[in-house]
């Protein structure tokens, strides 16, 4: 077992080190937010102070509607990655989803994801997280109860990372049962279940299948962003790896066209736009085309590798791009500007 969560520790490592030097991390495709307009408004007719961005997401209110996204979970350096994203979530009133609780589950204590997110962040919207693969493999309510429990979460993350463990040496490719797991967590826990991916897309048919499922919302997490194919080539030390990885730089449903495609089979399902959301911009059109929150988590992982004010600055740029482009558009909330795309 110690050996197992020793693996799991360094590829955590491993995965931080690569998607902070950037060079391999990245998708060849771009999430499709540049071909998206916004209509500018040439007299608003509204006051920048009048811009409303407070967002209410699976019944909780947040300050701006923004997700600083699941990043790592593993080594002991991600504590304090964590804690810094932790506070800046706090002091924005933005919510945040933890890394993988994969290794607390196995044995080694709460390394890397903290009960103490809880104490930096008393208020803040938290989403506890673990691979939805591992439903398949014997967990079930009680290790999400556990995570929930472990930083009193508002909702649970379940990642859905076909692609990755199909690249990762000794990665977890067995996926028989899933969505029949899903559905029995589902049904057996009170607190709200969010699926994403990890970067690769859900379509439109899997993300109908999940809230059939019983998963409270959906986050498209497309292409366009980090591509965890080539971070676990990158990662490996293997030839052998890397090159299979290499095939699959383009891989995946671009966000936009993941989040039109879901928005219009799933109409009233809460719904996060994540992959390649790289400014408040960008948040703007997810919102624009139907997302109720705008994820990030590469774009703002070097500020909070810097500490928690930078991190916070981070969030807080995005979170004033958003409401400029609202402003811009002469909406007085954010929720006005759904359907405001052509």
């Amino acid at each position: 077992m110690k050996d197992h969560v020793d693996d799991i520790l360094r590829r955590k490592s491993d995965h931080l080190d690569v998607i902070l030097a950037g060079e391999g991390a990245f998708d060849r495709i771009d999430a499709g937010f540049d071909r998206v307009r916004l209509p500018h408004c040439a007299a608003p007719e509204i006051a920048l102070s009048e811009v409303d961005l407070s967002a209410e997401f699976l019944g909780k209110r947040l300050a701006a509607p923004f997700l600083i996204s699941s990043m790592t979970g593993g080594p002991t350096r991600a504590g304090a990655i964590n804690r810094n994203l932790a506070e800046a979530a706090e002091a924005l009133g933005v919510a945040m989803g933890v890394g993988s609780q994969r290794v607390a589950l196995e044995g080694a204590g709460d390394v890397g994801v903290s009960s103490d997110i809880r104490r930096w962040a008393p208020t803040a919207v938290l989403y506890a997280n673990f691979g939805a693969v591992q439903l398949a493999q014997g967990y079930g309510v009680a290790q999400a109860r556990r995570v929930i429990d472990m930083i009193e979460a508002d909702a649970l993350i379940l990642h859905f990372n076909p692609l990755q463990e199909a690249i990762q040496p000794g990665g977890d490719t067995d996926w028989r049962g899933v969505l029949a797991a899903v559905e029995v967590l589902a049904s057996s826990i009170d607190t709200p279940i969010i699926a994403k991916e990890v970067g690769f897309g859900l379509s439109a048919p899997v993300a109908w299948d999940l809230a059939a499922a019983g998963v409270a919302a959906i986050d498209v997490a497309g292409a366009g962003g980090s591509n965890w194919a080539k971070v676990e080539g990158a990662r490996a030390g293997s030839d052998h790896v890397a090159r299979v990885a290499s095939a699959f730089g383009d891989w995946g449903i671009p966000t936009v066209e993941a989040l039109r495609a879901c928005r219009a089979r799933l109409p009233e399902t809460p719904m996060i736009a994540s992959g390649g959301v790289r400014h408040g911009v960008d948040a703007a059109k997810a919102i624009a085309l139907g997302a109720d929150l705008a994820g990030q988590a590469a774009g703002v992982l070097q500020a909070a590798v810097d500490g928690p004010e930078e991190a916070a600055e981070a969030i807080m740029v995005a979170v004033e791009q958003l409401r400029v482009a609202c402003f811009c558009c002469g909406v007085t909330r954010q929720t006005a500007l759904r359907g405001l795309v052509f």
